[in-house]
């Protein structure tokens, strides 16, 4: 999703009390890639995470297109570790007067070696699979406006002005004239650099639009009806002198900078269908040098505007490919319209929102609006039935992304809205919305409720996925705020100091919280090591509406974790029947605390869980 509201209300089912015992089916009788259960995901936004290759930032000239649409007098690239929202010299020589047009203009210059470079800091934290945002050809900062789907913005790469000569030369409708150039090359070394580490890596399919940008489109605008497009978007009529005619087109949610592709009753029509096809092998099996060297999946955009009819077919193409391959949908919707596309003929998982509204609405939302222990518990089983057998492990359990204000800030700003009324929370978490949006930097409190949400996100039913930086304290509105530069310990930050309005406050440092940083390795540590967390059963053994506590159970063979949240603002004891004749060790916490069926209580402080192993 871009910087667009769209309204989708979410109603959940509250049916059942306590929740089933869910179990992990075996491989057979599941049609998800079983790789994707065991997956602790990381997403990155490419053009905020960091700057590798300085000699192939963009040019004013390579940021044409995209929005606003409207070019600057003066441009530059933006220093990585300048305040936010305060206005550099040539973009106060620009004398615009909206914050957005600023924000979206900015260019900070982070590139696919940056990534390449970062590799270990991933897997130092315990990531094995990386979902990337756009990578493709595009003038934005976000790339949702593709230019291309068969090549990678030269910007990222190493050579840009050598690749755009070579991208000039081809035929786009002729995957056979397709020149791999040297951002191509070096999105295939960082594939296969992420495998030397175990790291699976999925790209962002755009498949519902290009850009103004795109060849396609380019091509349309010029020849009109003699194109060889013209079939390919949604013309509403063509520019014609005699007859006083304009072109006018179907945009994406009516935006013009994104042309919404043709469809009908089979989902795309013939020519952007066969070019998606094609550019989806060359990404998979690139150079037919065999899958090990392609992605390992798609993560796809709005896949709720494109016809089922259209999923069905390229699910057929993606896994004739690879057959682990992992398909995951971007779906904000009511779950019996969710419910469709994972029948095993679709996508194996999707982007959990639901997961994250429930979360918000018990772990962060104020007293007025947030939900009991058994509530939650109810809400969690409705979505774990709402699949078939298998998907509830693979469905990617976030929070943050790049449209939604980051974890850090909702806390902050908790009772602003419900997260669940996407449209409505979506404006009021941008701060060009909503002027009482507060952009300071979450206290020592709300960073441990983040490390209790993080807690139940690493030891739940699904795959945990991280939004870059939040695992060492980055906070931000939403969209564009949430995809500020990355923050890195070697690298200088300015406090930010600055208000939207220009306005000044007091200072914010910025830097690497250690902290909430080591909070996360030691959480995905204790994930990776227990298979019991990735593939278990979920049995609740506590719901303690009264006192704030949700206890539950996952086992796998011989392997068995028992999970205590303590969701109150005060210190809490439980009572060590719960453990059974078991021994159990506390791995999250330092000590390593054993506990068995001694008459003893277990204390929990406020805001905070346990995490244990059974021993015998």
């Amino acid at each position: 999703m871009k910087n667009i509201n769209r309204l989708a209300t979410i109603a959940l089912s509250s049916a059942m009390l306590s929740g089933p015992t869910v179990s992990s089916a075996q491989d057979g009788e599941e049609f998800v890639p079983q790789w994707a259960k065991r997956a602790v995901w990381y997403q990155i936004f490419p053009e905020r995470f960091r700057n590798g290759d300085p000699s192939n930032d963009p040019k004013m000239k390579d940021i044409l297109g995209a929005d606003p649409q409207e070019p600057p007098r003066e441009w530059q690239i933006h220093p990585w570790g300048s305040d936010w929202y305060r206005l550099q010299p040539y973009e106060q020589a620009n004398d615009e007067r909206e914050l957005w047009k600023h924000l979206l203009r900015r260019r900070y210059g982070g590139d696919l070696q940056g990534i390449i470079d970062q590799l270990d800091y991933v897997s130092d934290l315990g990531i094995n699979a990386i979902y990337l945002n756009p990578v493709f050809d595009s003038p934005s900062l976000h790339k949702y406006d593709g230019a291309s789907y068969h090549h990678i913005d030269p910007n990222f790469g190493p050579d840009p002005e050598g690749d755009r000569k070579l991208m000039a030369e081809e035929n786009p409708q002729d995957p056979s004239s397709w020149v791999w150039t040297r951002a191509d090359e070096l999105a295939l070394k960082l594939i296969d650099e992420a495998h030397e580490r175990g790291i699976r890596i999925i790209f962002d399919g755009v498949f519902n639009h290009m850009g103004t940008n795109s060849f396609a489109f380019q091509n349309l605008l010029e020849y009109q009806e003699e194109s060889p497009y013209k079939d390919w978007f949604t013309v509403e009529s063509f520019r014609n002198e005699r007859k006083g005619t304009k072109f006018r087109y179907s945009g994406w949610f009516g935006v013009e900078s994104l042309p919404e592709f043709k469809e009908d009753e089979n989902g795309l029509v013939e020519g952007p269908r066969n070019y998606v096809f094609a550019a989806t092998r060359r990404w998979m099996n690139p150079m037919g040098k065999g899958v090990g060297h392609g992605i390992d999946g798609w993560r796809l955009d709005v896949a709720y505007d494109v016809h089922h009819n259209f999923w069905k077919a390229w699910r057929n193409h993606v896994k004739s490919i690879n057959p682990e391959a992992y398909l995951t949908a971007e779906i904000v919707d009511e779950p019996e319209t969710v419910k469709p596309y994972f029948q095993g003929d679709e996508f194996d998982g999707e982007m959990n929102y639901n997961f994250a509204f429930a979360a918000a609405e018990f772990f962060f939302n104020p007293t007025d609006t947030d939900i009991s222990v058994s509530e939650f518990n109810r809400k969690l089983a409705d979505l774990r039935g709402l699949y078939p057998q298998g998907v509830a492990y693979v469905v990617q359990n976030l929070f943050g992304s790049h449209d939604a204000n980051r974890i850090g800030s909702h806390i902050v700003n908790r009772g602003i809205g419900n997260f669940r009324d996407w449209g409505d929370y979506f404006t009021k978490s941008q701060v060009t919305n909503n002027p009482d949006y507060s952009v300071r930097k979450p206290n020592r409190h709300e960073i441990q409720l983040q490390k209790l949400f993080a807690i139940f996100q690493m030891t739940y039913v699904g795959a945990p996925m991280i939004y870059y930086g939040d695992e060492v304290g980055m906070w931000g509105a939403n969209d564009p705020d949430s995809r500020k530069p990355m923050i890195w310990s070697d690298i200088e930050y300015e406090d930010e100091v600055y208000m939207p309005d220009g306005s000044t406050r007091s200072p914010d440092k910025v830097a690497v919280n250690t902290g909430l940083l080591s909070h996360y390795r030691a959480l995905i540590r204790v994930r990776n090591r227990n298979p019991a967390l990735q593939l278990g059963d979920f049995e609740p053994v506590l719901i303690d509406d009264e006192r704030q506590l949700y206890g539950y159970q996952r086992t796998y063979r011989d392997n068995r974790a028992l999970v205590i949240l303590n969701n109150s603002p005060r210190e809490k004891a439980v009572s060590t029947a719960i453990l059974g004749d078991s021994r159990w060790r506390d791995v999250l916490n330092e000590k390593g605390q054993a506990f068995d069926h001694q008459p003893n209580d277990m204390a929990i402080d406020a805001r905070d869980g346990l995490i244990l192993i059974r021993e015998r």
